[in-house]
């Protein structure tokens, strides 16, 4: 696994989503290290410089959560706060599930904590999307959405980091479209790119997936049944440390899921606060790093 780490001192694991790399904590690293932390944002297993299995099951929740553990032990650490975005953010739910004596605390972002459905992931989004277009359905066969996504990374990237940002129009409703759509289908491109991303930004993100593809991404969409499966023994389980979410107002997964938020305060019962950053999308500490910053050391240094 590929790290980029500032700073000493207590340990803060940064675990990114889709489709980004380490880079996406590039405003994290170091102002944690500013604040007196060890802050290290590994490329999560299927991206950029770390290691991409071919076998789709190598992308289960149970092995990125001992990846986790693993770089823990690699640095000589024996506990941890972990704080994940997107993808990311189920990752560190889950490692505080599974090795609570290695997680001390963790910070969600995106992606609030949801408990164990009652039947695998896909039948219930078949079920809520009979007729529409739903980007994890579209995610599951393997090879289609690599191919549509790498056919112009370039594209691909500016279109979809601005779509899913606060800086999209309001009235962008692209997700609306049939079932048989393709993810970029609809999607607005920028006329020019947002402030919170330069030419440079663009250029690490599209140069890391020109050289690596999305297969090490889109996989982990495809073990949710998989996870479901292997992990019956998380149902009705709260995670138990101290908790922080942060959020974008405009994120589409908090607006595709309006009473996530309660589920999570219901299931996380040390969850000390809630911040939403108005006008914000999904990039969350790309979007806002001074105010997810700010966020994130007055967590740290109340534990």
């Amino acid at each position: 696994m590929h790290l980029a780490e500032s700073g000493e001192g207590p340990l803060v694991l940064l675990l990114h989503g889709f489709p980004e790399s380490w880079y996406s904590w590039r405003h994290q690293l170091a102002a944690l290290a500013d604040a007196g932390y060890h802050a290290v944002a590994p490329d999560v297993r299927g991206y950029g410089r770390s290691d991409a299995p071919e076998a789709i099951d190598a992308y289960t929740m149970k092995q990125h959560t001992a990846d986790a553990a693993g770089i823990l032990d690699a640095l000589g650490e024996q506990s941890a706060v972990v704080v994940g975005h997107d993808w990311g953010a189920p990752m560190a739910w889950h490692c505080a599930l599974l090795y609570p004596e290695r997680f001390r605390a963790v910070v969600g972002m995106s992606v609030p904590y949801t408990p164990r459905p009652p039947l695998p992931p896909t039948q219930l989004f078949k079920q809520a999307f009979p007729n529409n277009f739903f980007y994890i359905l579209y995610f599951q066969e393997p090879g289609v959405a690599e191919a549509e996504l790498a056919a112009d990374v370039r594209k691909t990237m500016r279109a979809f980091l601005f779509a899913a940002s606060g800086d999209a129009p309001q009235n962008s409703n692209f997700w609306q479209k049939p079932k048989d759509a393709k993810f970029l289908d609809g999607m607005p491109e920028p006329v020019a790119l947002p402030s919170w991303l330069t030419q440079a930004d663009l250029d690490y993100f599209v140069a890391e997936f020109e050289r690596t593809g999305f297969r090490g991404g889109l996989n982990r969409y495809r073990n949710m049944d998989r996870d479901w499966e292997q992990l019956p023994a998380l149902a009705g389980a709260k995670v138990q440390q101290p908790a922080l979410f942060i959020a974008g107002e405009r994120d589409g997964v908090i607006a595709m899921n309006p009473a996530g938020i309660e589920t999570m305060k219901q299931n996380v019962p040390n969850l000390s606060k809630v911040v939403l950053l108005p006008g914000a999308g999904h990039w969350t500490q790309q979007e806002r790093p001074a105010e997810v910053n700010a966020a994130l050391i007055e967590f740290l240094k109340g534990l």
